[in-house]
């Protein structure tokens, strides 16, 4: 299908991640799985290479583009080799914590980060969630209380993508445990600080390259210089970054349904049974003529996304449809692909058995399904 989101300096930055895919990371990726973490250094050598960073303005060391499709790029070129969870890894550093220093430093907050960030050398996680709150951010308890010149953090974060690895946690607070919305404030919290502390790395079904820890924080003290914005706006600031995050995310559904409908149309091509390739039967044909419908109205829908969020008009309902509907369309496909597959795709070394579990919690990270319902629905003219 024709596809005109992209222009010629996109496909040369496109060309180049593919080569880096394939030399600096695929080879690896089976490791990765098996330490259930991304090596550091694949951080450091993206930076290197300027696969990290590229809306950082130039003067911080970053590309200074804030072009997403540079991001989607990463994204779809990851997805395609099956490296879901270095695809997240790398689209929450790129595209999800790093907005909240673009936006919200001062200038001697962005001279302090920002380099490292390009280079690979900081790693980004955002800590939201908690354990007992889910979606409900309005009920976070971990707190950071003012003394002095710092801010005292104690609490509690969990399922935090790259938290092992990061270096620079954005987390959500309460700096007036008395208020709801109007009480919580954005600080950032470095690698070393005394007080915080990291759990499990947490045991999952799928995505087992990416990092998924617990964050402690126990009398934890940072200087009030590391907070985010002014105290008491952390609530817009998320909310006013949601729409990037989710349109990660459903793009990263969408490329990973792309990628399992490739790997399909390719096995029923060469597979073959009762003497002729199964993609000659119509049950097969049809099956794939769907999914190949679904697909391309799915990334019809992300690229006017994209090109929406680069001009500044991509509003929170149209974020939340591309990341309930792109997701779940990712879980439809790869369960009827994986069946094209028959026994063998539920054998671990074909991709579309660790796509099959790797994409079950897209409908659940980033805003579940339900909450993303919930979002539309309040929007529409009900009466």
């Amino acid at each position: 299908m024709r596809r005109s989101l992209f222009e010629d300096e996109h496909e040369e930055f496109r060309a180049s991640f593919r080569r880096f895919v394939a030399t600096e990371m695929l080879p690896r990726s089976e490791e990765w799985d098996q330490a259930g973490i991304v090596d550091r250094s694949v951080f450091v050598e993206a930076g290197r290479n300027g696969f990290l960073g590229m809306a950082v303005p130039t003067e911080y060391g970053g590309g200074g583009s804030d072009d997403f499709r540079f991001n989607l790029v990463l994204t779809e070129e990851l997805h395609r080799v099956g490296m879901n969870g270095a695809a997240l890894g790398f689209a929450l550093h790129n595209d999800i914590a790093l907005p909240y220093l673009l936006r919200y430093t001062t200038e001697e907050q962005a001279r302090r980060w920002l380099p490292g960030v390009a280079r690979g050398e900081r790693v980004l996680a955002i800590a939201m969630t908690e354990p007992g709150t889910g979606s409900d951010l309005a009920s976070i308890a971990t707190t950071a209380l003012s003394d002095g010149e710092e801010l005292v953090l104690n609490g509690s974060k969990t399922f935090i993508t790259n938290g092992i690895n990061a270096d620079l946690v954005v987390v959500a607070v309460k700096t007036d445990p008395t208020q709801a919305h109007r009480g919580m404030s954005l600080v950032v919290v470095e690698e070393g600080t005394p007080g915080f502390t990291r759990g499990r790395n947490l045991d999952k079904i799928g995505l087992h390259a990416q990092d998924t820890a617990e964050l402690f924080f126990t009398d934890c003290r940072i200087p009030v210089d590391n907070l985010l914005g002014n105290e008491g706006e952390g609530f817009g600031l998320l909310v006013a970054n949601l729409g990037q995050e989710r349109l990660s995310l459903a793009a990263g559904g969408l490329a990973g349904a792309r990628a399992a409908l490739d790997w399909t149309i390719a096995y029923v091509r060469d597979r073959s049974a009762f003497g002729v390739p199964i993609g000659s039967f119509q049950s097969t044909r049809f099956t794939l003529a769907e999914l190949a419908t679904e697909v391309e109205i799915g990334q019809t829908f992300i690229d006017r996304c994209v090109l929406a969020l680069n001009c500044g008009d991509l509003t929170a309902e149209e974020a939340a449809m591309a990341k309930w509907w792109c997701t779940e369309l990712q879980g439809r496909v790869v369960d009827r692909c994986l069946q094209l597959h028959g026994g063998y795709g539920y054998m671990s070394e074909y991709p579309i058995a660790k796509a099959y579990v790797d994409a079950r919690v897209t409908t659940i990270y980033g805003g579940t399904t339900e909450i993303m319902k919930e979002i539309i629905g309040r929007s529409l003219d009900l009466g």
